[in-house]
């Protein structure tokens, strides 16, 4: 490999491990393998050393995914690394040669602990009370999720005894048949289901309304403890042995070890009862017992030199593809399935799999006919890893997606940097669900009584096909619905009827276009003032407001170039939606030509009632700090934007400051 294949091949990989980190860590909807993902980190990491390829933003430097902006950030004391990862013997005992070449002759032991398959978490206590709980992250800022964590029964909200300041590492995890349940739930109700326990987890975390997390049976387990004053608990046992104390759970499953050997049979004994356990470990975590000794090894980028995970191989089986079909997700996204030869796997008959997108079926030059390998990721969701005999004569032809959708036979589209075709017809039967489900929304028309059962209801008794048809509905065709008397059809009504007044930026949002949220919906709204303006402009327009780039400018015209959709907004025209923004709302121009970024959580405003009055003021709000930012407004908990404002010399104000800013009182 010459430097060119290098730089190739790097940045091949670099685009497969960013979509992998999106699908984790913020879609929670993985689509290759813990292992294949590891493999081409490594490969990675060794063309970037061998060809001196290493960068600023590569993902070999970075410990998992990025902070969200649903969440005020927060900065953790101490990183929260990841792990250096392993699946082999040889690995782990170069490890341990590794640890004794640096501390010689030094007597330490190694703590043996289970590694659940869950999200990583953070909590602080102050003098007993729990005050904080966040997300990994970055390592080094993650999502204050304080509220949801205080859902989870697991996690006290107060503790007797011990030091004034905790700070604790643990893992927020789902039992399997808690979540088989919520899986089948989610089936049963047209949502995708979770791909396993883990991205169950993740995606519940992640939950804006901590109601609806307190109705996922999520549990925890802590796994460390930092301490200002760590003499006291020298070691990992002493830590645990304090925190089984303080009345936080932790595995009852904890070795001491005092050889590699030792480690050894620890691991094969485990490797025999994960099946059996109720929750998903997927190997073991080997750390240095001792705390003295750590600070001596040190640490890498992302990972510390004192402590390395084992992870158990994913059981596997062979069977025969017996055909590819296609599945539509509800936003559109068409998956190829392996229909299979019915195989037993980890205990159970395994007759399809995932095979994600076209690039990954060519990538495997998988045909169907093929004798395949497939294994369980997370040993929930069976994927098709390899083909066995690749070279053998009489295969089928390679794999070609079709141009129509299976469902509506509409034309698939694919925007330049995804993978993934798409169908954006908005009646395609598998996406009317969902699209009328977020067009009711609260952040949307907010049409109250339109929930799940309902839409699911109006669909099945053939009344609606798609959210235009809402505003034809009548009185008399909800009543005969069940739970559906005449007062609650009335009320339904109404909220149909009151929705209309809903502003613009509003009903961008509610058109549910591929990555217009409720910034980019505002942003849209400002901009082009009115619904004619904004189908009418191409997407260099649109780029030049601040928030728009590229992949969110095609989209929208991609969704304004579909016959379908105008239909659709010319019905919603009809109906008397509204299709400009209004000026009513002015109250001043002391703010005109302004850019604000929020951040933190204010004293007295929400995110949403500051931008109102940075808009009434004729200012204009993003939602990322750039050096056409004017004003960073930040509050409480300010992460990693107010770290970049402060780079960039952006004046940050206060609630009290942005106040008088606007002459408030």
């Amino acid at each position: 490999m010459n430097r060119n294949e290098a730089k190739a091949r790097a940045e091949e990989l670099r685009r497969l491990i960013e979509d992998a980190n999106k699908a984790y860590y913020q879609e929670a909807q993985p689509f290759i393998s813990d292992r294949e993902f590891d493999e081409a980190l490594a490969e990675l990491e060794r063309i970037e050393e061998k060809f001196d390829l290493k960068s600023e933003g590569s993902p070999t430097l970075r410990v998992g995914g990025e902070p969200s902006s649903d969440f005020p950030n927060v900065r953790h004391p101490q990183p929260m690394l990841s792990l250096d990862n392993t699946y082999n013997e040889e690995e782990l005992r170069d490890f341990d040669r590794r640890v004794r070449e640096i501390l010689g002759k030094i007597d330490f032991t190694y703590a043996v602990e289970m590694k659940f398959d869950g999200a990583s978490i953070r909590l602080r206590y102050e003098y007993g009370k729990f005050v904080l709980g966040a997300t990994r992250g970055d390592g080094e800022t993650g999502d204050d999720i304080t509220r949801n964590l205080k859902t989870i029964k697991d996690i006290p909200l107060k503790v007797t005894g011990g030091p004034d300041i905790l700070e604790i590492r643990g893992e927020a995890y789902m039992e399997k048949e808690a979540f088989v349940r919520l899986n089948e739930y989610r089936d049963e109700n047209g949502l995708q289901p979770f791909a396993n326990p883990r991205n169950s987890t993740a995606g519940s975390l992640k939950m804006q309304d901590p109601r609806e997390v307190a109705r996922r049976p999520l549990k925890f387990f802590a796994f460390d403890l930092l301490l200002e004053d760590q003499s006291e608990y020298p070691t990992q046992v002493s830590k645990m042995e304090l925190l089984k104390e303080l009345g936080f759970p932790v595995s009852k499953h904890f070795k001491v070890c005092r050889s590699i050997d030792d480690i050894f049979d620890v691991i094969d004994e485990w490797n025999e009862i994960r099946h059996e356990l109720p929750y998903e470990i997927d190997g073991v975590v080997v750390k240095v017992n001792e705390d003295r000794y750590r600070d001596e090894l040190g640490r890498t980028s992302k990972a510390p030199r004192w402590a390395i995970a084992y992870k158990f191989e994913a059981e596997q089986a062979s069977t025969v593809l017996e055909s590819i079909t296609l599945q539509v997700g509800r936003l559109g996204k068409i998956t190829p399935v392996a229909e299979l030869k019915p195989v037993q796997l980890a205990g159970t008959t395994v007759k399809r799999a995932s095979l994600h997108n076209e690039d990954e079926i060519l990538r495997k030059d998988i045909r169907p006919g093929d004798t395949v390998v497939i294994e369980k990721a997370g040993e929930i969701i069976p994927q098709v890893l390899s083909v066995v005999n690749p070279d053998r004569e009489g295969r089928s032809a390679s794999f070609s997606m079709p141009e129509q959708c299976p469902a509506c036979s509409e034309k698939l589209v694919k925007l330049d940097d995804e993978v993934a075709w798409r169908c954006i017809n908005p009646q395609c039967p598998p996406q009317v669900r969902e699209r009328i489900k977020h067009f009711a929304s609260r952040d949307a028309m907010d049409i109250d009584g339109l929930g799940e059962a309902i839409v699911e209801q109006l669909i099945n008794a053939e009344l609606i096909e798609t959210y235009a048809d809402l505003y034809r509905l009548k009185k008399e065709e909800l009543i005969p619905l069940e739970r559906m008397a005449e007062k609650s059809a009335q009320n339904l009504i109404d909220a149909i009827e009151k929705s209309k007044e809903q502003p613009l930026e509003r009903l961008i949002y509610a058109l549910g276009i591929r990555f217009v949220g409720k910034t980019v919906a505002r942003d849209l709204a400002s901009h082009f003032k009115t619904m004619d303006q904004l189908m009418e402009a191409d997407e260099e327009t649109m780029t030049e407001i601040d928030s728009i780039g590229p992949k969110i400018a095609e989209s929208v015209a991609l969704f304004f170039g579909n016959e379908k959709n105008i239909e659709l907004i010319n019905r919603l025209r009809d109906a008397g939606l509204n299709f400009e923004m209004s000026e009513s709302e002015t109250v001043s121009n002391l703010l005109e030509g302004k850019k604000f970024v929020l951040t933190g959580t204010l004293p007295t405003l929400t995110r949403k009632e500051a931008s109102e009055m940075i808009e009434q003021h004729g200012g204009s709000t993003s939602s990322s700090v750039s050096k056409n930012t004017d004003f960073l407004l930040a509050g409480e908990s300010a992460g990693s934007k107010l770290a970049k404002a402060e780079k960039l010399g952006v004046p940050v104000l206060d609630e009290t400051s942005f106040f008088e800013m606007i002459g408030k009182q």
